[in-house]
């Protein structure tokens, strides 16, 4: 028996999100199959780094699972991106340590989110960013994405509805925002994620783009640890699962 690492990408456009679910198109259930089919009917299970949402993307997921099979790996990442459909590629398949899991061993997630800043909307990104149409004051963004940075409890900015327990401290590395044209991409660099955290900092963003919010305000929500302080949860498809490191 040896353990797999996978690394993939996924176009969550039409995926009910990553985990498995009964009746659903998953990006978890997708993969469940192609590996049963590879296994002659043997369920085989996966573990990822973590759940996406209905609509998120991912440039690099990791999941790992175990396999009575010796097979080299470019054969792996042949026969299961000849089983999967195209919305999911197998970008790299290598051999993992039999201690090593694919959730519990990260040591650092990267996402990161896009805004089209046009006041008409593309029909081409409509899927894959978030049409905003408001001007914004991006100098003012990218100051107080500066006060997300370092160890925070980030109940503020998490969803009341996270099954999550326990600490909501998390620690990002990087809180970046940039513009190139109409695009605007944010990048999170973080030791771990809360339930929406990512789409909930987005729009506390774009507040204070808009002069609706204060940059000040951001380290005052951070210690109010109140969900409700703050507006709606941007939408899903400007997501991207960017990069796991172990």
């Amino acid at each position: 028996m040896g353990r797999i690492k996978c690394v993939i990408s996924y176009d969550g456009t039409n995926f009910s999100g990553f985990q498995i679910q009964p009746k659903t198109r998953t990006v978890h259930g997708e993969l469940e199959k192609a590996l049963k089919k590879m296994h002659k009917g043997e369920p085989i299970r996966i573990h990822a780094s973590g759940r996406t949402d209905t609509g998120v993307h991912a440039k690099r997921q990791t999941i790992h699972f175990d396999t009575p099979y010796d097979i080299p790996y470019e054969n792996w990442k042949r026969a299961l991106n000849t089983l999967l459909p195209a919305d999911l590629y197998v970008r790299e398949v290598e051999e993992a340590a039999a201690s090593f899991h694919a959730r519990y061993d990260v040591c650092e997630k990267e996402y990161r989110y896009y805004v089209w800043n046009e006041k008409e909307p593309d029909v081409f990104k409509h899927n894959y960013a978030y049409h905003f149409p408001y001007t914004l004051d991006i100098s003012a963004i990218q100051s107080a994405c500066k006060q997300l940075e370092g160890e925070h409890d980030f109940t503020t900015f998490s969803s009341a509805k996270a099954t999550t327990k326990g600490s909501k401290v998390r620690t990002l590395y990087q809180v970046s925002c940039s513009k190139s044209g109409s695009e605007i991409e944010f990048i999170f660099r973080g030791s771990g994620f809360l339930y929406n955290m990512v789409r909930i900092i987005v729009g506390a963003m774009l507040d204070v783009g808009q002069g609706r919010r204060r940059q000040e305000d951001i380290g005052r929500l951070l210690t109010q640890k109140d969900r409700q302080l703050l507006g709606e949860t941007v939408p899903a498809q400007g997501l991207y699962l960017w990069n796991v490191k172990y």
